[in-house]
């Protein structure tokens, strides 16, 4: 007998169990790894009163901020906007938002209500994040990712009804489950498994497939235990449960539903998750209490000249009006490149290529406000995300205030890339609400009858970003030049790390890049 390979095993399980199995077994292989976070950073020696210029007040930038102070460092930090956070950004009740084009939209959600319109979700193994959250008395909640009672939607599968995650998940595991084990009983994988394995894969595939004695994937109540009741089990002269019948696998094959299966459960996207109590920039917030002394807001960088004694930034005030000029020994500059490839400067030639060729995603969402959780109400969804073929592409819906009378905001869509976020780009905040509405009703009846009202956000129509996230062109040729110390500029952002678009990534290179900065000051 030949025992399975490796990459045979890990197909075996991703197969039968699905990928968090598969995960679980990648990370005992050493295939699988978290985030690189350790623990607070120690910038160890005298930085001799060294001043540093920080550009931007994103994650990346009051990372930089308050390690560099408690370092020892003279800081100063510009930041475009009129408050601190960056991407890291909340939307209530009161708030007015001008995108590019002059579109102006005023926030008029039910106090309590908000949209995320950039970052939404902590993974659990996002550790910088976490430590800082944890640090700076920033308050979490779950994040309720997957709810197995949520939906799935295709336009051409099951005449357009939406269809229960956890009646597909179930049906697609068990009938896998069923052919793989047959394959394995009939000895079609005998040159693959030893025989002690055999035996322990096909008790396994009964237990996770829930398969009866002949490994088949029958109506039962054992599958309904899984996925759903015809009727459920209740009390007294109605007490017995109704098994539901499974959906054929030629049908489910067919759907393409399985092709969200997956989602939630790679890396970044396993439970637990969280989001922080109240909106995502209560982190913002929570740097900002430590560092917000040396931001000043509202200040437009128009120019980067560096030489050998320092850096010299010429910005305007956008508040009061006029030029300033700051200058310092070194400079953090966290502002994207997206931005910056707009602002006129003096950084290296190789630097300057990299920023010039870099593409911004174009992402878009919606914060839908309804007058009651009908999902909830109706529909028994509390919280998770329902997936569909739709422009849209997703619907979320609150991880808080469940049961809560009153309104209540869905995240009533979010593209990523592609021609959907551009054809949402073209169109003004008020046909975005509209076209999300009508999508979302065909997921959701209740959308005309209970809505009370919405904002949008296009990304690449944020004017201090002008994109979600940034795109490599050619990452393996320009990654080292990108990150490198600049003559006396390094750059930072979530674009300069591999978790690109999280806020992990933005604090991790902003942590080694004043980790290298740093060094570069105290021994040239």
């Amino acid at each position: 007998m030949t025992g399975i390979s490796r990459r045979h095993l890990l197909q075996l399980i991703g197969t039968a169990a699905g990928s968090t199995a598969m995960y679980h077994a990648m990370t005992a292989m050493g295939h699988a790894q978290g985030s690189t976070y350790s623990g607070p950073i120690q910038l160890d020696g005298d930085p001799q009163g060294a001043k540093v210029l920080v550009l931007g007040a994103g994650l990346a930038g009051l990372t930089a901020a308050l390690e560099l102070r408690a370092a020892g460092y003279e800081v100063e930090v510009l930041e475009f906007r009129e408050k601190a956070g960056g991407r890291c950004w909340t939307l209530r009740s009161g708030d007015t938002y001008t995108e590019l084009g002059g579109d102006t939209q005023t926030v008029d959600f039910a106090e309590g209500n908000y949209l995320n319109p950039g970052p939404w979700r902590i993974p659990h193994h996002h550790h910088a994040v976490l430590d800082y959250c944890r640090r700076l008395g920033v308050q979490l909640e779950p994040f309720m990712q997957k709810n197995y009672n949520s939906y799935l939607h295709r336009s051409d599968a099951f005449g357009g009804k939406p269809q229960r995650l956890k009646e597909i998940a179930t049906d697609h595991r068990g009938h896998t489950s069923e052919l793989l084990a047959k394959a394995v009983d009939q000895g079609k994988l005998d040159d693959m498994i030893s025989a002690d394995d055999k035996e322990a894969l096909l008790e396994s595939l009964k237990t996770v497939g829930v398969l009866n004695d002949n490994y088949g994937y029958v109506e039962s109540l054992d599958t309904s235990y899984y996925r759903g009741y015809e009727k459920g089990p209740g009390g007294g002269m109605t007490a017995q449960a109704i098994p539901s019948t499974p959906i054929d696998l030629s049908t489910i094959l067919d759907s393409k539903l399985w092709t969200w299966l997956a989602t939630h459960e790679t890396l970044n996207h396993q439970m637990t998750m969280f989001q922080p109590v109240g909106g995502m920039d209560a982190i913002a917030e929570g740097f900002a209490r430590e560092v917000g002394d040396l931001i000043t807001y509202n200040a437009k960088v128009t120019s980067l000249q560096q030489d050998d004694s320092g850096v010299t930034v010429t910005w305007e005030d956008t508040a009061n009006g006029g030029q300033r000029t700051s200058t310092a020994d070194w400079c953090v500059c966290t502002i994207p490149f997206s931005v910056l490839g707009q602002i006129e400067h003096n950084l290296s030639g190789e630097l300057s290529s990299v920023i010039d060729t870099m593409f911004y995603n174009g992402s878009v969402k919606w914060g839908l406000e309804f007058n009651r959780r009908f999902w909830e109400e109706d529909e028994h969804i509390y919280g998770g995300i329902s997936y569909t073929d739709l422009p849209i592409t997703q619907i979320s819906y609150p991880s808080n205030g469940y049961l809560s009378p009153g309104p209540a905001v869905l995240l009533g869509g979010y593209t990523w890339r592609g021609a959907n976020s551009f054809e949402f780009n073209a169109m003004s905040p008020a046909e975005r609400i509209e076209v999300a509405l009508e999508y979302g009703a065909r997921i959701h009846p209740q959308y005309r009858d209970e809505f009370k009202t919405g904002v949008t956000v296009s990304w690449h129509k944020v004017p201090w970003t002008l994109g979600c996230s940034g795109i490599w062109q050619n990452k393996e040729r320009d990654y080292e030049q990108a990150v490198a110390i600049d003559r006396r500029v390094v750059c930072a952002g979530e674009h300069l790390s591999d978790l690109p678009a999280w806020q992990e990534g933005a604090i991790l290179s902003s942590l080694d890049a004043i980790s290298r900065l740093h060094d570069k000051v105290l021994n040239g």
